[in-house]
């Protein structure tokens, strides 16, 4: 690769362009214009200051600001071009250029600010500033004065409204009277006019006192009434502004205005006139000087722009040989850091410093071309390794975190990141603690531990859904005090699943086989009680049928029970029908009374009926089985303490529409630990108990579309079983909805 070189400025050795050359000599006759005519104006020649003299200096002036500013006007056109074509330098120049604009034009404001201060104290003295700010002043009191009146006639009108409207009953039965009245209110506040006015023109009652002014009563536009309605505080001025007009609202009167009129103070009336002809005046004495000013600004303006298209075309001729060798290193710099290590800088000894410059940044040119090829075969070393590696993490269905020495997140693979929030954008860079705080108890054993992996079981819940995870935590090698760690998640919940699921297979099989028998037998049995003793019992015959009809029943539910478990090996599908929830729940109440009559059975149920979407032999079975369980757990309470049973079955809607279904007894309660494994087949607290009916109960909710929750009785004492699932259109869906659907309607409910 051969090195580029940058030549130097093409204008070294060549002829200066005409308007370099001609350039310091039209900057030099222009100064000389301007101190011509500052000493002409001043008085310091022979010459005096007549029309055609003055004419002649601000023709001759104007002559050098015209060829300052074409010269100006070429040079910053070039820069424009060269700015527009991001040539190097071309910023530092208009810097450079704007620099020395500001030195000259910055004592020129100056000055004009104290020539134009001087001047103006001069030809304005104070006490004619002040005489005219008075006469300025009395205008707005003479302003403020009508104001005032304005507000007074506004609250006499307000009160004038108010009596009137008092005055009802009289004007009712006696108008001549009300007249009368009304004519003393009006006299009393020196109104001039006043009328009771409807807004199409109706006048119930006018009284004119006869003054010169106001008399006459002029229709208000219908807006004006509109305002009056809405008691906004607005005054009609009228015949000349020298009337006051106020309208008020009648209350006690249908669609009916309060007219009132007065004069307008004279006061009030001649004053800003006279006012106005005297600060007229004012200004006409004003304009005298004005020509003064005149003169003087523009001779100053000519100076001061031709002392500042000067500075300008002196910072631009200088900008021109201050940044020609900084442009060449600006350019190189420039291909440097586009890649190009192999430029060189043409080198002018006559440039002094900015020569060493460019030396110094060949030098390191050569210098950074070596680094760069070393730093290039290391690259493309660690960029096959890092290659590989994400090749192998991606098709890697475990999730694989990297951890630094304070716990942040290094690398994530898709399987990890799967397993972050989703409100995270992006946990490199986070706490995984913070991320993922389950992993916490055994990443802190591994930092503890001596040993280069540590395993353990954790338990994530994502999206409402519980996975299971073997953990293993590996560090790397060395006594390093801060270590890396690498965390590897391997979803077993599938397989604990198909664990569970076999189990349940099991579990069923058993129950069919167990249960078959004595069902045929059970039911017979009833049946030739209900027909042998069925009529020979007259005291609670309906209790009798009602209890034989439940056996009966609950026999033919247990046999499709069965029956489908020894088909299928796994609960029966439910089948979503629209039915009285408050019947289902009550028929359970019932045979639950008669089962445990020394329990207290409560039951808090709507009054009407409550139509939901459920399967009525499964939902019953579920809420048989909890009543149950309550039942258990009071019998189990009482073996330690003497207790009087009670348990509480209420049924709601929320208004999310979830119905919720909440047993709530007294006695020995869950456990405060695992109590989440009471819902997994054959997990109870009981010996004798089988661990299948809280899974039951909770599969037949799940294909409701609901969910069971274990939770504490409120009364401090014993268990509390929330059962909840959608009603209506959202339980109509296929069975197996998730629980996670109804999380919204979850948190609401609790």
């Amino acid at each position: 690769m051969s090195a580029t070189n940058l030549a130097p400025d093409p204008r070294v050795g060549r002829k200066r362009p005409w308007r370099l050359r001609l350039g310091p000599a039209a900057v030099m006759l222009a100064i000389a214009a301007a101190i011509v005519s500052f000493l002409i104006f001043s008085g310091y020649t022979p010459i005096p200051p007549t029309d055609n003299v003055v004419v002649s200096l601000f023709l001759v002036n104007l002559f050098c600001i015209l060829m300052l500013l074409g010269f100006v006007i070429v040079e910053a056109w070039r820069l424009i071009k060269a700015r527009r074509a991001q040539v190097a330098g071309a910023r530092l120049q208009i810097r450079v250029v704007s620099l020395f604009s500001i030195i000259a034009i910055a004592p020129a404001i100056l000055m004009a600010i104290v020539g134009s201060v001087i001047l103006e104290k001069s030809f304005n003295p104070a006490f004619l500033q002040d005489a005219r700010a008075f006469m300025l002043h009395s205008v707005d009191a003479a302003r403020l004065f009508r104001e005032d009146q304005c507000r007074t006639l506004l609250q006499e009108a307000q009160l004038t409204a108010s009596d009137i409207d008092r005055a009802k009953s009289m004007f009712t039965s006696d108008r001549q009277l009300f007249h009368e009245f009304f004519s003393s209110r009006v006299k009393a506040l020196n109104f001039s006019a006043a009328a009771m006015m409807h807004p199409d023109g109706a006048i119930d009652d006018k009284i004119d006192t006869g003054a010169r002014f106001g008399a006459t009563i002029v229709q208000p536009e219908l807006n004006d009434f509109q305002d009056a309605s809405r008691n906004e505080p607005l005054c009609m001025i009228l015949d000349g502004g020298r009337t006051f007009v106020a309208l008020r609202k009648l209350a006690q009167f249908d669609d009916t205005f309060l007219y009132v009129a007065r004069p307008v103070g004279a006061y009030s009336i001649e004053f800003p006139r006279q006012a106005s002809r005297f600060i007229t005046l004012f200004d006409t004495f004003a304009y005298v000087h004005q020509n003064i000013r005149i003169a003087f600004g523009v001779m100053y303006v000519l100076v001061a722009l031709i002392m500042l298209l000067s500075a300008t075309w002196l910072g631009l001729s200088f900008a021109n040989g201050l940044v020609a060798p900084i442009r060449r290193l600006i350019a190189a710099a420039d291909e440097v850091g586009s890649g190009n290590l192999d430029v060189r800088v043409a080198v002018n000894p006559s440039e002094g410093d900015l020569a060493h410059l460019g030396e110094t940044f060949n030098k390191m040119t050569s210098e950074l071309r070596l680094q760069q090829s070393r730093l290039i075969a290391a690259s493309n070393l660690i960029d096959e390794r890092r290659l590989f590696t994400e090749a192998v993490l991606s098709g890697v269905p475990v999730a694989v975190i990297g951890v630094g020495p304070k716990g942040q997140i290094t690398v994530v693979n898709p399987s990890a990141e799967r397993l972050m929030p989703h409100e995270e954008a992006s946990a490199v860079g986070q706490s995984i603690e913070t991320v993922l705080p389950e992993v916490a108890p055994v990443l802190t054993e591994s930092r503890t531990s001596n040993a280069r992996l540590v395993r353990g079981q954790i338990a994530v819940n994502r999206a409402g859904r519980d996975r299971i995870f073997n953990m293993f935590v590996t560090t790397e090698p060395g006594g390093r005090a801060e270590k890396s760690y690498v965390v590897t998640l391997d979803d077993i919940t599938d397989l604990v699943a198909a664990q569970r699921t076999a189990a349940w297979a099991d579990v069923a099989r058993r129950i069919a086989h167990e249960i078959k028998n004595p069902l045929t037998p059970i039911q017979l049995s009833a049946e030739r009680l209900k027909r042998k003793y069925g009529r020979l019992i007259h005291d609670d015959r309906d209790v009798f049928d009602q209890c034989i009809d439940t056996i009966v029943r609950q026999v033919e539910d247990i046999k499709r029970m069965v029956d489908e478990f020894s088909a299928f090996a796994r609960m029966p599908r439910a089948r979503l029908t629209r039915d009285d929830l408050t019947d289902c729940v009550r028929r359970v109440i019932f045979l639950m009374r008669v089962g445990h009559p020394d329990i207290e059975l409560e039951d808090r149920l709507p009054e009407t009926p409550l139509m939901v979407n459920f399967d009525r032999r499964l939902l019953s079975q579920a809420v048989t089985n909890i009543i149950k369980n309550a039942t258990e757990g009071i019998a189990a309470r009482g073996e330690t303490e003497p207790v009087k049973g009670k348990i509480v079955v209420s049924l709601d809607v929320t208004p999310e529409q979830v119905v919720e279904i909440f047993v709530t007894d007294n006695g020995k309660g869950f456990p405060h630990e695992n109590r989440h494994r009471l819902l997994e087949p054959y997990m109870t607290t009981r010996a004798e108990g089988t661990g299948l009916g809280l899974p039951i109960v909770a599969k037949i909710l799940e294909d409701h579309g609901g969910g069971i929750e274990l939770l504490d009785s409120p009364g401090g004492q014993g268990a509390c079983v929330r059962l909840y699932f959608p009603r209506g259109e959202i339980a109509q869906r296929a069975v197996g909805f998730s629980r996670e659907d109804l999380s919204a309607a979850k948190q609401s409910a609790s």
